[in-house]
């Protein structure tokens, strides 16, 4: 009796399924997928990256762990991840600095509020590739718009571009300025959600702005910091299209991310089973970092 009564009997005496098990079979396309386009090419490229397969013979020797070793001893690989940290990590601490700033400005009631959030979420719309030939045009030595003027007022033009030191930061900068636009709308939305009670009771207590902000608006916004540090993170760590637009990587080496260099080995050496080993242990920074920021600033987050 009680193995019948867990059961639906439909009009005609049989048992109609649950929709749970119907839902289910939805999750098959998105689960294939996932698998077809995302497990099943890493998993290959770490099967890749124990060979010397050039990425495009159709011969190749197994090499077992000498690719890893290899790149443990390139002095380029620990360039290549200084890079990929300051633009995972600088573009991260930026964004949501000047994010936050925007989303506790554009909270208030001010005049021109909706067209100036549209104005600084506007760059998001627009592709990297192109945003990094923007503002290419911008820094060239020769017939940049920067330079124009430079020299219009009787100035040196600036090789900004051919500057090793400047060129990471000036990568981190334009990525900032394109994406900031997301993490204020994250943190807007989480302003939002902030009920004005709190504050009413901070104020009869007579919290000053600065105590409310880091006693009520802070601990209550960390779910909001949660999700802009992991997207920042991870989009940061694997930057491709602005690096390839705006410097190609160079001066030589100087600004390569592990993705542009993973790209260089890959096409341009045609040293693919070692792109591969770069590429998973690209992989394994980004999770690394990610479930490390995920932990703790989720322990940070409070109920509202």
């Amino acid at each position: 009796m009680a193995e019948l009564a867990k059961k639906v009997i439909g009009p005609e005496g049989q048992p109609v399924k649950s929709k749970r098990s119907s839902l289910s079979w939805m999750y098959l396309p998105a689960v294939l997928a996932v698998v077809t386009f995302i497990v099943y090419p890493f998993l290959n490229g770490i099967r890749i990256s124990f060979t010397n397969w050039n990425g495009f013979s159709q011969s190749f020797d197994w090499v077992g762990f000498a690719q890893y070793e290899r790149m443990f001893t390139d002095p380029t690989t620990w360039l290549v991840v200084k890079n990929t940290l300051l633009y995972g990590i600088g573009s991260t601490l930026l964004q949501n600095l000047i994010g936050l700033g925007y989303a506790l400005l554009l909270n208030q009631s001010i005049r021109m509020r909706t067209i100036t959030r549209t104005i600084i979420y506007l760059p998001v719309i627009i592709s990297p590739l192109v945003m990094g030939y923007i503002w290419y045009f911008f820094f060239a030595y020769q017939g940049g718009a920067m330079n124009d003027a430079l020299t219009f007022f009787g100035f040196q033009p600036l090789n900004i571009l051919g500057n090793p030191a400047v060129n990471p930061w000036l990568i981190v900068f334009v990525n900032t300025y394109q994406f900031v636009g997301i993490a204020m709308i994250i943190y807007l939305a989480g302003l939002q959600s902030i009920s004005k009670d709190y504050y009413e009771a901070a104020q009869l207590d007579g919290a000053s702005s600065f105590q409310q902000f880091k006693n009520i608006t802070l601990p209550l916004l960390m779910p909001s910091i949660t999700i802009n540090v992991v997207l920042n993170i991870i989009g940061g760590l694997k930057l491709f299209d602005v690096i390839i637009a705006l410097t190609g990587g160079g001066p030589g080496n100087a600004s390569q991310s592990m993705s542009t260099f993973m790209y260089h080995l890959y096409f341009s050496r045609q040293d693919a089973g070692y792109a591969a080993t770069q590429g998973v242990f690209m992989a394994f920074i980004i999770l690394v970092l990610s479930i490390l920021a995920l932990v703790y600033f989720k322990r940070k987050e409070v109920e509202a």
